[in-house]
């Protein structure tokens, strides 16, 4: 470990972090641009495979970004992506960002540090910096925007040079250092520890922007939102976040012990996949959408009354028919993503006719990880952490999700030496309670981590 991780991890005074220097090279987890061809052909894309994890250059850094100290990120899907060089391999966005000169050309690098999540120190700021300092802790939005774009000044997401960091960047976080903008910082919830804050932004600031904000849906009280893959890192939060409003989450699980998961998360309704007959992950052909459509509706109605107002939907190909079937007359599905392929087919004889409305979303702006974060400093929005792994193990964990054997977040340790640490306000973590912050780690399909 070099000398200024160890002073980090000691706790030292922002003047030691500022005059000690910075390493030439850092441990990251990253993939090669040499690599991009090896699953051609192959039907198991084993991310492990492709995934390495080894020193790679400290890159210079711009007046506008910051230099962190990684204690701890996340595994989100788009590592998997990365990992497996689908639908496109990363490496054309980093060319492609490349061709712009000046700093973006630091991106293009035969080498792609991941991750898009991430809790830890700042150790150095570019000349043009001015809220933050050496010393501070923080959480990183994955969200980098161009603020001289007009539209970014609309909403961040809308600017065309709108990237996602660690997916479209470079200097991921999936390492012990990240280099990223300091309009991607917010302040960490001090009673959170270093990998329960770094499971956080991504997963639930998306969910906030499908469901909370007027770019979304809007949930207000009562709604009944119908949310798929209701464990996972999105739909964990999305129960949270429609709870909150005064809503009725409706979750649907793969398994019985996902659904006793989900009822410990506080969902309404639990509906197994298998109780409609919607297993594996293959888009229904369009007699059999309509079918599920309609043994689903029976299910929600059978426990409301009524069908959802809203439904989540990120899973994509297998279910997003489905999703348009299912919601009620001027009902809304919003969606952020597809992990089950991209092509949607669904019967727009019951969108259109019914008055029906589908939103994309796509991660969230400065304002909404801000609101967001706030939710977590009040204890309102709790981590949805199950298991942690070392980085040295991250290909393992990225595994883990990409053949969805995970509930909630799968954390892995930067410079954290091991797990609970970070935590500056112990009075608020106790006052909320341990159990409350980590109700997935004591499940027995997830275990707990380190």
């Amino acid at each position: 470990m070099d000398v200024l991780a160890e002073a980090v991890l000691n706790g030292a005074a922002a003047e030691e972090i500022e005059r000690l220097p910075l390493p030439s090279h850092y441990l990251a987890a990253h993939t090669h641009v040499e690599d991009t061809e090896m699953f051609r052909g192959v039907a198991d894309k084993d991310v492990r495979k492709s995934i390495r994890v080894g020193q790679v250059p400290m890159p210079e850094l711009a007046p506008d970004e910051v230099v962190v100290a990684v204690m701890a990120s996340s595994i989100n899907y788009n590592t998997v992506w990365s990992a497996t060089f689908e639908p496109l391999p990363t490496f054309d966005f980093l060319a492609r960002l490349g061709r712009q000169g000046g700093w973006a050309a630091r991106h293009d690098r035969p080498q792609h540090v991941l991750g898009s999540d991430g809790s830890g120190v700042v150790v150095r700021v570019g000349a043009g910096v001015r809220r933050w300092r050496a010393g501070d802790h923080v959480v990183i939005s994955c969200v980098q925007a161009d603020d001289q774009e007009p539209a970014t000044h609309a909403d961040g997401m809308l600017g065309s040079e709108q990237r996602i960091w660690g997916y479209e960047t470079n200097f991921g976080g999936l390492a012990h250092y990240t280099v990223v903008r300091a309009s991607q910082l917010l302040a960490k919830p001090a009673h959170l520890t270093w990998e329960e804050a770094a499971s956080t932004m991504l997963t639930a600031a998306t969910s906030y922007r499908m469901l909370v904000s007027d770019r979304g849906a809007r949930i207000k009280q009562g709604d009944i939102v119908l949310i798929w893959g209701a464990t996972g890192g999105l739909g964990g939060y999305a129960v949270q976040l429609v709870k909150n409003a005064g809503g009725i989450p409706v979750g649907v699980v793969s398994s019985p012990e996902k659904a006793e998961i989900l009822r410990r998360l506080g969902c309404d309704v639990v509906i197994d996949r298998s109780e409609i007959g919607l297993d594996g992950a293959i888009e229904p052909g369009p007699e059999a959408t309509i079918e599920l459509g309609k043994r689903l509706g029976r299910a929600i109605r059978r426990e409301l009354g009524e069908d959802p107002h809203v439904v989540f939907d990120f899973v994509g190909r297998a279910t997003f028919g489905i999703s348009v079937f299912v919601a009620r007359r001027g009902g809304t599905v919003v969606t952020c993503g597809s992990s089950t392929g991209y092509q949607h087919h669904y019967d727009n004889r019951y969108l259109w006719m019914n008055l029906k409305r589908i939103i994309g979303s796509h991660a969230a702006n400065l304002q909404e990880q801000w609101e967001c974060n706030r939710l977590f400093k009040l204890g309102k929005l709790v981590p949805i952490l199950s298991r942690t792994y070392p980085l040295a193990d991250v290909a393992e964990a990225a595994r883990l999700v990409q053949t969805n054997r995970h509930t909630g977040k799968v954390g892995v340790l930067g410079l954290a030496t091991t797990t609970g640490l970070g935590v500056t306000d112990a009075a608020r973590r106790e006052e909320i309670g341990v159990d409350r912050l980590n109700p997935l780690r004591r499940t027995t399909l997830s275990p707990a981590g380190r």
